[in-house]
């Protein structure tokens, strides 16, 4: 079998390429892809090579970890939860031999371990692709004692953490820098940082992969609390000593959600305790890739971008 994938050569070298897929073995699944997501955060950085170095990375190499797709075939031993024409969201594959998957999901068909393609809601449809950033909010929320009462960053990312926190009854209060992203609030506020003189939050969760940042926020909160980092930082993080010791300040990272963290915002979006409306804002073929990343990366009316592939398979 081969694909059409999304391929960065080099950085900002970025094309649509025919590539040969790994054979499926057994506990594998071949799904055919239907929508994937462009990822403003991490992507961005693999696309201006400015991704900090970790195991596995790379060029040339597949991106995309936010994909739904339908099972075209399961391999033996691929268990009895999946099943030929279920939808499901993969966060990604590794299956284009030499082409480094990283994250992989950025192609018209996959093959993949059953276990990672996990079944969705069928009226998701392209929304389905929103889970993975869910999932992140999700992990970074209840990794914590105490919930963000102050959001850096009006993205997907921090609209879904400020909608977890009005679901669990709080009223979080919302940073952002653009006058065009502060729409699209319900039951809490977004506004911009110099018109907040608050100095007692609990925690403070950025979203915005701004690392200087840090000292401001230290500076907001009540002694004891806690800055959550849940962007992905290409900088140094580093800050001043002494106010951060005044306030006895914590500083958290929260790392990559795990599998009960996406089952767990499927489920809330299933039983309608989490909404994914309106979070979705450009949408185009797979043919123009190119194009839609410049778009997600330099437009900042773009919230999500997704590719359609079902006319690639």
């Amino acid at each position: 079998m081969d694909t059409m994938a999304v391929v960065l050569k080099q950085p900002r070298q970025i094309s649509l390429s025919r590539l040969d897929l790994t054979p499926p073995a057994d506990g594998d699944v071949v799904v055919d892809m239907e929508w994937s997501g462009i990822s403003t955060g991490t992507e961005r950085l693999l696309y201006t090579g400015t991704m900090p170095a970790f195991p596995g990375m790379g060029y040339p190499l597949v991106p995309g970890y936010e994909s739904v797709g339908r099972i075209r075939a399961c391999g033996r031993g691929a268990g009895q939860g999946a099943e030929v024409g279920e939808r499901v969201f993969v966060p990604g594959a590794r299956c284009f031999g030499d082409v480094r998957g990283l994250f992989g999901g950025a192609a018209a068909r996959v093959v993949v371990p059953a276990e990672r393609a996990l079944p969705i809601p069928e009226e998701l449809g392209d929304k389905g692709v929103l889970l993975a950033l869910a999932a992140t909010a999700w992990h970074a929320r209840e990794g914590g004692a105490v919930a963000p009462d102050l959001i850096v960053g009006h993205g997907v990312l921090g609209r879904l953490l400020a909608r977890m926190g009005v679901a669990a009854g709080t009223r979080p209060v919302v940073w952002e820098t653009n006058p065009d992203r502060r729409q699209g609030a319900e039951g809490y506020d977004v506004i911009s940082p110099e018109d907040d003189d608050r100095r007692n939050y609990r925690c403070i969760c950025d979203v915005s992969g701004d690392a200087g940042l840090l000292d401001d926020l230290i500076g907001r909160l009540v002694p004891g609390g806690e800055i959550l980092l849940a962007g992905f930082y290409s900088q140094k993080i580093s800050f001043a000593f002494a106010p951060a010791f005044m306030r006895e300040a914590r500083l958290r990272i929260a790392a990559q959600w795990q599998p009960a963290d996406l089952v767990a915002v499927r489920d809330a979006v299933r039983d309608g305790t989490l909404s994914l409306e309106g979070l979705i804002t450009h949408r185009v073929e797979a043919t123009e890739a190119a194009d839609a990343y410049r778009i997600a990366f330099d437009d900042p009316g773009c919230l999500k971008m997704i590719l359609d592939w079902r006319a690639c398979v």
